[in-house]
């Protein structure tokens, strides 16, 4: 099958196949959806760590053409400063429509406003994970240009944190007076642009190869960055050694997944 195709199907895994298994996810009990969602989250956190250390950020430093370590280290360094600065940008425009620390208004105000908060919010999550999700296309491709192997752990890898994420984004739709069905069109839409994206760079970055290490500690950067920033504090609410143990087990379980995935496939 042409490289091309195997992005195409593993971009698809990556976006669509994420929004259909979190839809079905929102059909169980809330109760179970509510104990299930951590352990996905712990699983995720591990997956992305393993994608990150284990495939991406060593194939970067192998990859023709690097000569200094410290370019592809630094790269990734500037990549954690880069999400950093656009999650504050995210907070500060989400400031303006919703009652923060930051911005509070007072009880009329909020009141008078809900209706379009709402719809704002709704409008943001859509642009937000469209965005993302060309990202993760991105990604992806430049995986599969550099190595089959490692664009299908990268492809895994996006699609186990997508799956939580995409749960927390239905039920901000629903939130914003979105109904179950437009909810799920809009986000299969949005989940699209992660095949967009692998087209895109599968097509610029075939042109410009000596970019794709850069490509991959951009992505070794954001999975760290996705894990660490924004995963992993969700995880210390709950300070109980049962569910530490339970966490960490999933963690583990997310990184031999993606290891034995990259060995394997090697």
């Amino acid at each position: 099958m042409p490289l091309l195709l195997w992005i195409i199907l593993f971009t698809l895994l990556g976006g669509v196949l994420s929004v259909l298994a979190a839809s079905v996810f929102l059909l169980l009990p809330e109760r179970t959806r509510t104990d299930l969602l951590p352990h996905f989250v712990s699983f995720a956190i591990g997956a992305l760590l393993g994608a990150a250390l284990l495939a991406l950020l060593p194939h970067a430093l192998a990859a023709p053409g690097v000569e200094d370590y410290h370019v592809i280290t630094g790269t990734v360094l500037l990549g954690l400063f880069a999400f950093f600065l656009l999650e504050k940008l995210v907070i500060w425009r989400h400031c303006h429509h919703e009652v923060c620390e930051v911005h509070a208004p007072d009880e009329h105000e909020h009141h008078g406003h809900a209706h379009a908060q709402q719809q704002a919010i709704g409008t943001m999550v859509l642009v937000g994970d469209g965005l993302h999700n060309l990202v993760d296309g991105v990604l992806i491709a430049a995986a599969f240009l550099t190595d089959f192997h490692l664009g299908v752990v990268t492809a895994l890898a996006v699609a186990a944190h997508e799956i939580p994420q995409e749960v927390g984004d239905f039920a901000l739709l629903l939130h914003s007076g979105f109904s179950r069905r437009k909810a799920f069109v809009y986000n299969i839409l949005s989940s699209l642009t992660t095949v967009i994206g692998g087209v895109v760079a599968f097509y610029a970055l075939g042109e410009a190869r000596q970019a794709l290490p850069y490509v991959l500690a951009v992505a070794a950067s954001s999975f760290l960055y996705i894990a660490v920033a924004d995963l992993i504090p969700g995880l210390h609410k709950r300070l109980e050694v049962k569910v530490t143990l339970q966490q960490l087990l999933l963690i583990a379980a997310g990184v031999t997944v993606i290891y034995l995935a990259h060995s394997t496939l090697h």
